[in-house]
């Protein structure tokens, strides 16, 4: 059994829920409260010495950072694929998966956004005028480079879409405008009405309120 360590607002652990979803795997979760500093417990700093979400539990290993688990993922169990065949269609994959996982999501993760407030005295207000910065200037490159379809890439979800759909939740709950990027609302119509990413989505998960 695979056991996924999760937060049910986490965009990275959302992610890795994604892929486990669409790939049809079997796991349990243990989850941890971010807000409480559920991650620093002695028990997962031993799994994830980061002591950042998420981590899987698999072959007798600790498997940590989102992307590293779907490529793992996508390795173990290649059916459906998350990456196109041709190697430059994967590249393209890849790259649109990176622009979300580590140039739009780093800088608005609860570390970053808890040193904003902490040491710099960021108000809500300056948080979420942080936050829209990162995501329109990430979602702007990333809108010109969507096939314009139902998904980031062809016909059917990719890596790419396991990474934009947790990132478009972001922005919505940080009231980010998305009128600007019809491409990418059209991905998340998709994901909406797929039954992998409905079991992934954070309002259904065990520790969700």
């Amino acid at each position: 059994m695979l056991q996924l360590h999760s937060y049910w607002r986490s965009t990275a652990a959302y992610r890795v829920r994604i892929g486990l979803e669409l790939k049809g795997l079997d796991y349990g979760q243990t989850t941890h409260d971010l807000r409480t500093g559920g991650q620093k417990t002695p028990a997962y700093l031993a799994l994830n010495p980061q002591a950042v979400i998420p981590a899987l539990e698999a072959d007798g290993a600790a498997l940590t950072q989102s992307v590293a688990i779907l490529e793992w993922l996508e390795e173990t169990h290649p059916q459906p694929p998350l990456l196109p065949k041709a190697p430059l269609e994967r590249a393209r994959v890849r790259a649109m998966a990176a622009l979300v996982a580590c140039d739009i999501h780093p800088l608005n993760n609860l570390r970053v956004l808890g040193r904003l407030r902490a040491q710099f005295a960021a108000d809500e207000d300056a948080i979420k005028a942080w936050i829209a910065a990162w995501i329109g200037e990430g979602f702007a490159a990333l809108e010109t480079q969507l096939d314009g379809g139902p998904w980031c890439f062809g016909e059917a979800p990719t890596l790419a879409d396991c990474c934009l759909v947790p990132q478009v939740y972001s922005a919505q709950r940080f009231e980010v405008a998305l009128d600007a990027y019809p491409r990418i609302r059209r991905v998340a119509d998709s994901a909406g009405a797929h039954p992998a990413f409905q079991e992934a989505a954070p309002e259904r998960q065990p520790d969700a309120p």
